[in-house]
């Protein structure tokens, strides 16, 4: 009887203690993606791809899939989050955003690419190495969205996710080259730069289908008047078919508006179009 007790005492402590510890039985690497890397011919330099495809790619080959692609996509940077939102958004239950092929495209520096040449001299200054954007966009078109349609099933849907700098990208591309993406998520555009002259750029030769969100956190005076500006702009121009969106997320800054605004994009673009 006693010894049955202290058994029962025994048992009691290590469960207390946290002393029952199941037995492994095996371990794994978890991943979301893949990383390539591609030989730019026309940025003479690697560059780091990390691709997140749907759980059903694999299974189902004769469908093709729409394609997002992420600015500022590395690792450590906004490739899984990012990835993490258009899995989520793409479970059958949620129906938010149809799966998706995700390509992170992984900086080299992105005050170079990012950025068209400026006038400011304190842009100059701060930003040596700034005035590149052309080349990265031709990258983009002539090289990257290539070899994407070439190596994955994807349909003809285009997105394109730039913050903060690259905001400031993905509006020069909407100004200059419109016909690149589908739809533009912009958050956050620093559209001071070169003391906002891409403001003053004619906003009207995209053609109408597009969906264009922009929206940013409490980001100070003049983040805040230029992504509203830039929408006010499109929304004077805005043609028939054209979906324009904004937002002003009071209860967030320009390091965490990110998430919260792809979430809210891809609502408000998605769901509508059902593609």
């Amino acid at each position: 009887m006693k010894k049955n007790l202290l058994l029962i005492l025994l048992f009691i402590s290590y469960i207390a203690a946290g002393q029952v510890l199941p037995k492994k039985i095996s371990e794994a690497d978890f991943t979301i993606g893949k990383t390539i890397k591609i030989e730019s011919i026309l940025l003479n330099e690697t560059r780091v791809l990390n691709i997140y495809l749907p759980l059903n790619y694999s299974v189902d080959s004769a469908k093709n899939y729409p394609v997002i692609y992420l600015l500022d996509g590395s690792k450590d940077e906004d490739f899984i989050h990012i990835s993490g939102i258009v899995q989520f958004g793409s479970f059958s239950w949620i129906n938010m955003i149809p799966e998706s092929i995700v390509v992170g495209i992984g900086n080299v520096d992105r005050k170079r690419d990012f950025t068209y040449s400026t006038q400011s001299e304190l842009d100059k200054k701060e930003f040596p190495t700034s005035g590149k954007s052309k080349s990265f966009i031709a990258f983009l078109q002539n090289e990257l969205q290539p070899f994407i349609d070439s190596t994955y099933r994807t349909s003809k849907v285009k997105t394109i996710i730039g913050q903060s700098l690259g905001g400031l990208l993905a509006t020069e591309i909407l100004v200059n080259k419109p016909e690149l993406f589908d739809n533009y998520i912009i958050v956050s555009p620093s559209l001071w730069w070169d003391d906002e002259k891409l403001l003053d750029e004619h906003l009207t030769s995209y053609d109408s289908n597009k969906s264009i969100y922009i929206a940013g956190g409490k980001e100070g005076e003049v983040m805040e008047r230029t992504a509203k500006e830039l929408f006010n702009k499109l929304k004077k121009n805005q043609k028939q078919n054209t979906k324009l969106f904004y937002e002003l997320l009071a209860d967030k800054t320009h390091s965490d508006a990110l998430h919260n605004a792809v979430y809210n994009a891809f609502e408000k673009i998605f769901k509508q179009s059902k593609i």
